[in-house]
């Protein structure tokens, strides 16, 4: 990912990225928290925002956990420095878990392939693994089933330990449809966590920390929070779900600005096709900019004919098809200089579009309206230097 602390040069685009609303965030979610440590989760380059960055900021700002998907990225975080706690939990067969076991990371383990594979890496690295163990209290993805499946888990983990080999640091799990308030799988998700826990804690595991809250559980549940909460989405400033609450209603504020400059502004008449399949024909003669950015730069093709843009104080409409480099604007006749500043979206404070207007055009989630936002684009950093 290209990164920049200050624009030397007016840039194509460039996703700002404020590190003062990032630590503010976090210091918003220790108090949502209720006590509970705060895991910032930092995995896809910090949902599109700059993993390295982000996590020192984080950090910062009271997170005492880093969270990462997969150990590659986890390892990262270790090679800039990043002390402390870092969990990483996607694991395949054949994994860095050496690396990992070396790197003092904690790592996932849901299955008996995996504890295998991590007390090999163990016995090699002459030094115990933190583990921890992940049950799948009803989500269906990663995550060991309830009875027989994580008895046997736990038996093999507590005689692994007790030979030196690893120490069995949490007990976690995922929460399905925390972003759907009243669901009735979030208190069967939380009854079966408990049950799993107890087992576990039955039989001899000593964890330094009990997890299932995600963003929005940290948000609204606060009876989801055990030991620690995994804040991704909410860490950027992102509402979880629409239906919860805008940004501003938990004391967040979003931390990227997408923008990008005008590279063409022109002139045309009525009845004149645009972009790819004509599928735009203008009303009447106009103005169109072209704005230098497209779905090579992750803006969603899904959006064509609808993505807002924000034009010299004015809300503007993607005309037509989004094309890999560049999309176009109807500027109904404006005439903004070229290398204008177009925003695609941001905290909305300047009344431009923000990552949830996108995805509503886009028929998505504002997540993958953040996290899609490709290599192209240079992320430059402010407010780096921490609060007084």
């Amino acid at each position: 990912m290209s990164e920049r602390t200050a624009p030397a040069a007016p840039l194509r685009a460039r996703a700002e990225i404020d590190l003062a609303a990032l630590r503010a965030n976090v210091r918003a979610l220790r108090a949502h928290a209720s006590g509970a440590a705060v895991m910032a989760v930092v995995k896809s380059e910090a949902y599109g925002h700059g993993a390295v960055p982000c996590a020192r900021a984080a950090v910062a700002a009271g997170a005492s956990w880093l969270g990462t998907a997969t150990p590659e990225e986890a390892l990262a975080l270790r090679a800039a420095g990043l002390p402390g706690r870092i969990m990483c939990w996607l694991w395949t067969p054949g994994g860095p878990w050496r690396e990992a076991i070396e790197a003092d990371l904690d790592v996932s383990v849901s299955a008996m392939w995996a504890l295998a594979e991590v007390v090999g890496a163990a016995g090699e690295a002459d030094r115990p693994a933190r583990v921890q163990l992940k049950a799948d209290t009803g989500l269906g993805r990663g995550g060991c089933q309830p009875g027989e499946d994580w008895a046997e888990l736990v038996r093999e983990a507590l005689r692994a330990e007790a030979e030196g080999l690893l120490r069995v640091t949490g007990l976690w799990s995922h929460f399905a449809c925390a972003d759907e308030p009243g669901h009735p799988s979030i208190a069967g998700q939380l009854g079966v966590f408990r049950e799993m826990v107890a087992y576990a804690e039955g039989q001899g595991v000593r964890p330094e920390v009990r997890h299932i809250a995600n963003s929005p559980a940290t948000l609204t549940l606060p009876e989801s929070h055990f030991d620690l909460v995994r804040t991704g989405i909410a860490t950027y400033g992102i509402s979880p779900s629409p239906e919860l609450g805008t940004p501003a209603d938990f004391g967040l504020r979003p931390v990227m600005t997408l923008s990008g400059s005008l590279a063409l502004v022109k002139r045309v008449p009525g009845g004149h096709g645009v972009s790819y399949g004509h599928r735009y024909v203008t009303p009447g003669a106009t103005t169109l900019g072209l704005v230098p950015l497209g779905y090579a730069d992750g803006i969603p093709r899904h959006a064509s004919s609808a993505g807002p843009v924000l034009v010299e104080g004015k809300w503007r409409t993607i005309a037509g098809r989004v094309a890999m480099d560049q999309f176009v604007v109807d500027l109904g006749g404006d005439e903004p200089a070229a290398g204008a500043e177009a925003v695609l979206f941001g905290p909305g404070d300047r009344g431009e579009p923000t990552a949830e207007d996108w995805a509503q055009a886009a028929g998505t989630i504002a997540y993958e309206i953040v996290t899609r936002i490709g290599t192209r684009v240079p992320r430059v950093y402010v407010n780096e230097e921490r609060d007084g």
